[in-house]
């Protein structure tokens, strides 16, 4: 088996016992072994489609275990991080079976008393096997006519209770405030008072009327979610032929195949919102790093990313937001199958300077709910603060300057600047 066929996966081991034992029981129950010994696990099988421990780093030990029911009476923990190959030609290039095989049963296993995946590297037979995003970074720009600069985008608040005329006249508003993106939140799919069909039909006319107007279509994302694929793409559908062209995903309520069946009949850019994600992560020492989980999502054809932003209203720090910024804007295989980041969470134009130290990039979509809906302008101010905010950030021009010149990005400073607001 050459290198190149292997799958391979970064396991961070926490165990009061041997590292290196630990990671070759990863790899031998999660491949051909047992409990004990089989009469066909013989060495050819073994060579053929077994894991194997390609390298083990140390780590300095810890106090605390994260499972201390897994502790018994040890008071330290031994730390390291265990690469594993999995021969290709043993797991496939289903993603459900790289999950079982590789990552799923791993949890399970007794003795450690903490595991994290920390890295996947997948080998080329991968790249033919899913379509990626079919639309990205390159074609959300086309979309929406936006080069040079971030999209700025919004969201309709409040996420539940708005009827779909209520919503509608705030879309109004919104388009006519020049903004670029709008969304439902996650959490608004299809209620009784404001089913999608309803929603749909109220608010596609503002944008093709303003498009009509003014040659700008604004991208609206509509959450389509739902468990039966059949019903998702009857929303999805619904959609397109109004003349949409985004759609909410909520792709840990989905899974991997309501994805894949999203994707392959897809005409709708779609937007991922990662709710879930933080039960898998939130532990430092349990679950799963963003990097190795949105490499799914990405393969099976995500082409937006939400990944939070520098100083959210939530729990992830912003050195977790890097790395996730990161993660969805490196290529996989190629920059094909790169997703377009989706930076919100209590953002307004104060956080545009640190994001663009941060990543050094443009390429992205940045969603403000009442950095721009709850600017004391209202929206249009709203708009045009967070855009001022970005132009200052890109030329190095500290934002209290370039205020001084532009009255709505002031107004921004002086309601949102202590962060209590947005």
């Amino acid at each position: 088996m050459h290198d190149a066929d292997l799958i391979r996966l970064t396991y961070r081991i926490e165990t009061p016992g041997s590292v290196e034992a630990m990671a070759a029981k990863i790899a031998s129950d999660q491949s051909t072994g047992t409990f004990v010994p089989l009469p066909g696990e013989t060495p050819e099988l073994k060579a053929r489609v077994a894991a194997r421990v390609l390298s083990v780093r140390h780590l300095p030990p810890v106090s605390a275990s994260a499972f201390p029911d897994e502790a018994g009476d040890a008071t330290e923990f031994n730390c390291g991080e265990a690469e594993i190959g999995f021969p290709v030609d043993a797991v496939g290039t289903d993603l459900a079976a790289l999950m079982t095989i590789a990552i799923g049963g791993v949890f399970s296993i007794k003795g450690l008393t903490g595991i994290r995946i920390t890295d996947l590297k997948l080998p080329l037979s991968f790249a033919g096997s899913y379509p990626g995003p079919q639309f990205g970074l390159p074609g959300s720009r086309r979309l929406t006519g936006v080069t040079g600069r971030p999209l700025i985008g919004t969201i309709v608040k409040p996420a539940l209770g708005l009827r779909p005329h209520e919503t509608a006249d705030m879309v109004g508003e919104l388009v006519e405030a020049g903004v670029d993106f709008i969304k439902d939140d996650e959490k608004l799919m299809s209620p009784a008072y404001s089913p999608l069909s309803e929603r749909v039909k109220a608010i596609m006319p503002k944008i093709l009327d303003h498009e009509q107007k003014t040659g700008k279509k604004v991208m609206y994302a509509f959450g389509i979610s739902a468990t039966d694929p059949d019903e998702m793409m009857r929303n999805h559908d619904l959609v397109l032929e109004a003349g949409g062209n985004c759609a909410v995903v909520n792709i840990n309520s989905i899974g991997f195949g309501g994805m894949a069946f999203l994707r392959k009949r897809s005409g709708l850019v779609l937007h991922a919102h990662r709710n879930g994600w933080d039960i898998l992560t939130r532990h430092s020492h349990l679950g799963f790093e963003f990097s190795v989980w949105q490499q799914f999502w990405r393969l099976l054809g995500v082409d937006q990313f939400q990944i939070n932003g520098i100083r959210v209203k939530y729990w992830e720090p912003d050195e977790s937001f890097i790395r996730s910024f990161k993660a969805v804007t490196t290529p996989i295989f190629d920059e094909s199958d790169c997703a377009m980041p989706v930076v919100g969470s209590g953002q307004w134009g104060g956080q545009a300077p640190d994001t663009f130290a941060a990543n050094g990039s443009t390429d992205l979509l940045y969603l403000c709910g009442g950095g721009v809906v709850s600017h004391p302008g209202g929206p249009g101010a709203g708009v045009k603060a967070v855009t001022q905010a970005w132009e200052a950030a890109v030329s190095g021009m500290p934002l209290e300057d370039y205020a001084r010149e532009h009255p709505e990005l002031a107004e921004a400073i002086q309601k949102f600047g202590d962060g209590r607001h947005a």
